[in-house]
């Protein structure tokens, strides 16, 4: 965390964002039924749990941890829930869960590159 400038991080937030919107824009196109598109509000909350995580293993405040808990983590089981209440909840099954994160841990990978290389340019 310390090796991490404002700069970088905000460009990191700005990816991550990207890719959040890309995901919005692909489930408004197929009417909340695409696999990206149900995938990403886990893999948000999933991001946000390890910001979570990094706080208590830092054992103080670090970037995420103060919106994780009232607005990132809350997101998955909202998003969930209206798309179980509309009908076009896919089913939870061990692949998904693999996959969700493994894309979870790619999205990081991407945005924290993509912001190193944004921040410096």
């Amino acid at each position: 965390m310390e090796g991490v400038t404002e700069r970088e991080f905000a460009a990191a937030v700005a990816v991550l964002a990207t890719l959040v919107g890309a995901a919005a824009a692909r489930g408004r196109r197929t009417g909340g039924r695409s696999a990206f598109f149900q995938a990403a509000p886990g893999g948000f909350g999933l991001h946000g749990l390890l910001h979570l995580a990094q706080a208590a293993a830092a054992r103080g405040y670090t970037p995420g941890s103060a919106t994780s808990p009232v607005l990132v983590a809350p997101f998955t089981p909202w998003a969930r829930g209206r798309l179980r209440r509309a009908g076009r909840l896919r089913p939870t099954t061990p692949g998904g869960v693999v996959r969700g994160v493994a894309v979870a841990a790619g999205v990081t990978v991407v945005s924290h590159a993509a912001a190193g290389r944004l921040a410096k340019g």
